[in-house]
């Protein structure tokens, strides 16, 4: 018995080796250097986080949510950037967040020219009534911003 499980302890050892062994590379570059720490909780301090002392721009971000999300846990989402999506124009982030979370940022998504097209889209979770902003990052240093107002019927995260 002894045998089996110092054999059972040197197969997962192994396995564990190897796996971290094969996916090391693939996991070293995904984290960006500024994403290394957390942001702000609070949306003010996010928001200045992303921007620095930059001012964006209106106009070039489309965010599409419900008027009214009758269950907070689960909000669908589509944010919209224009963009050539080239070398030389394209998007290089979109930061999704919220002025009433308990954590300001829902989500970043990283793109590339290769992305070919500057749109995202997924679910979130909104603790309450409040707007959603949408900040685009372009690759030409400026951001583009977007705002909405979603009423929450339900709340989808506490706090």
């Amino acid at each position: 018995m002894l045998v089996v499980a110092s054999r059972r302890r040197f197969i997962a050892a192994t396995l564990a080796t190897a796996v971290t062994a094969v996916l090391a590379p693939f996991g070293a570059g995904l984290v960006p250097a500024r994403a290394a720490s957390a942001p702000p909780a609070d949306f003010d301090g996010a928001l200045k986080s992303i921007l620095g002392a930059a001012q964006p721009v209106d106009g070039l971000v489309t965010l599409e949510l419900p008027e009214i999300a009758d269950n907070g846990n689960t909000v669908p989402f589509s944010v919209t950037v224009e963009s050539a999506m080239t070398e030389t124009d394209y998007i290089k982030a979109i930061h999704l967040l919220s002025t009433g979370n308990p954590q300001a940022v829902v989500a970043t998504f990283y793109l590339s020219p290769a992305s070919g097209v500057g749109k995202v889209a997924g679910r979130m979770r909104l603790a309450k009534t409040q707007d959603v902003v949408a900040v685009a990052e372009l690759s030409d240093g400026r951001f583009a911003v977007g705002r909405r107002n979603v009423k929450v019927t339900i709340g989808g995260c506490g706090g």
